[in-house]
């Protein structure tokens, strides 16, 4: 998966003329406060060469992450017909490129980033490109989000590592409250990223949510540590990319983890698969997250005839 042209375009002029040494420097700062998930006050992007570390290591693969769980939403409603959007903790635009290149009626979004240098980056990349209305609003998104109003979409990604485990219940209610249709939550697909979602959709169900993907029941996760529950994008890397991350491999796996719920129920899917399929002559076997609530691994031959050719075709992360 790649990033837009029009995005790419944007990224690749505001990247020009920054010194490749300045970038790596900032690069291996950025990863290691992300890896680390530091809590400590400051903002992870606060200055601009940062957010172009951003732009050039960690974009591509955050927007092939949230376009997929976008995906996710759009198969389990296929009638959905985006209008407004909210996005907490925006970083420079990802989800509402992603949208927009998913729903291109978009008419509406409201971006909350805290970072004044990623608001002025993210205006830059989406001013030539949007046709949506977009207004970006400085704001903490633990303390600032009382005089929002609801949007049909309201997103969350790979944000709730920044926050502290005390302001989650109170941001979900939030965020839900603000909710006039789904609310889509995304966080990288490590097992402490895994446990957050896991927190955030036993609030949603709580809150009388209906789970939309990637969850196919309601029940509680199947899943015990050492496993987890996660999902893998392939994303192509740019040279500038390479160069930046000292990287001899021309693409990486992004890993990642989500939770769509909306106030509208849905006919769930019968299973969904969790796990990379494992594919040999005339078989296929595949870890399924099923309907009933279990996960299980099931394998199908040529004997199961129509259904062992669907088999083939699935990936991880699709719906059955």
């Amino acid at each position: 998966m790649e990033l837009p042209i029009t995005l790419r375009q944007g990224v690749e002029r505001l990247l020009e003329k920054v010194l490749l040494p300045t970038l790596k420097q900032a690069a291996k700062t950025l990863s290691d406060r992300y890896r680390a998930e530091l809590r400590d006050g400051r903002l992870h992007m606060a200055e601009e060469i940062a957010v172009k570390a951003y732009l050039a290591t960690r974009l591509p693969a955050t927007y092939a992450a949230v376009r997929a769980s976008l995906d996710a939403v759009s198969e389990a409603r296929p009638d959905y017909a985006l209008k407004t959007l909210l996005d907490i903790g925006a970083g420079p635009g990802t989800v509402l490129w992603a949208a927009l290149d998913l729903w291109p009626d978009l008419e509406q979004a409201v971006l909350i980033e805290a970072s004044a240098a990623v608001r002025r980056v993210g205006a830059a990349l989406a001013a030539e490109a949007m046709t949506a209305r977009v207004a970006w609003l400085a704001g903490d998104i633990t303390l600032d989000l009382a005089d929002l109003k609801p949007a049909e979409l309201v997103t969350c990604a790979y944000v709730l590592d920044e926050i502290g485990p005390v302001s989650l219940p109170k941001l979900i209610d939030r965020l839900w409250h603000l909710t006039d249709d789904t609310l889509l939550v995304v966080e990288p697909g490590t097992p402490a990223g895994w446990q957050r979602i896991l927190a955030v959709r036993r609030h949603l169900i709580e809150a009388g949510a209906h789970v939309l993907a990637p969850c196919p029941h309601k029940s509680p996760c199947p899943l015990a540590p050492p496993d987890w529950c996660h999902f893998s994008r392939r994303v192509a890397r740019s040279r500038l990319h390479r160069l930046a991350k000292d990287a001899d491999v021309p693409w990486e796996d992004e890993k990642f983890i989500y939770v769509a719920a909306s106030r509208h129920a849905v006919a769930p899917p019968q299973a969904r698969v969790i796990a990379p399929p494992k594919s040999g002559s005339g078989k296929v076997l595949l870890k399924l997250c099923e309907k009933d609530g279990g996960a299980d691994e099931k394998l199908f031959t040529r004997r199961d005839g129509d259904v062992f050719r669907l088999a083939r075709r699935l990936d991880w992360g699709d719906a059955v």
